[in-house]
């Protein structure tokens, strides 16, 4: 070994990439977990608890990732964090997992309102965000790539608005966005 080389070790490679499970409640608790934790289930089973959480809360968000993915992480006042999947503290099925407040530097009244896992930004595609009064937004993700620890401004809101949905679009794709009284465009 040569301490004098001038070799940067990123935490990255010394994490294990493997797929794993990230669970988040609606009171902002999140957890990551093997993906081996969930088996599939045979006829007549009786399944597992997949989350204990307190009362009046439910899982809101559930997906499958890597370690080494990245996690945007994107709130009601239009901004945009993120976070490697190895960032997320690991837990048991059913243990009620970290407060995210802990692990992202929100702001006072923020709450957590899509959570897209991603390979790099440069995988192509586009994030389509949409406000409560109706405001739409297209953006490349490849334009997200510099978010700095305390957020990025992903969509700029009028007085009394909030982002209220996220979702990653492949080029072509069609959208569609339905109301709370089922109107769609």
């Amino acid at each position: 070994i040569d301490p004098s080389s001038d070799i940067d070790i990123e935490d990255e490679s010394l994490i294990e990439e493997e797929q794993v499970v990230i669970a988040m409640t609606h009171a902002g608790y999140i957890k990551r977990m093997p993906i081996d934790v969930y088996s599939a289930q045979r006829r007549g089973g009786r399944g597992v608890t997949g989350v204990k959480m307190r009362d009046e809360d439910f899982v809101e968000t559930i997906l499958t990732t890597s370690t080494h993915d990245i996690l945007l992480f994107f709130t009601n006042t239009g901004r945009v964090y993120r976070l490697r999947g190895f960032q997320i503290p690991e837990a048991s099925r059913t243990a009620r997992g970290t407060a995210v407040v802990n692990l992202l530097q929100l702001m006072p009244g923020e709450k957590i309102e899509g959570m897209i896992p991603i390979e790099s930004f440069d995988q192509g595609g586009s994030l389509i965000m949409a406000t409560r009064n109706g405001l739409v937004k297209k953006t490349l993700l490849i334009d997200y790539q510099n978010i700095q620890r305390n957020g990025l401004i992903a969509i700029n809101l009028r007085e009394g608005d909030e982002m209220v949905g996220v979702k990653l679009a492949e080029e072509g794709s069609e959208v569609i966005l339905v109301t709370r009284r089922g109107m769609s465009i």
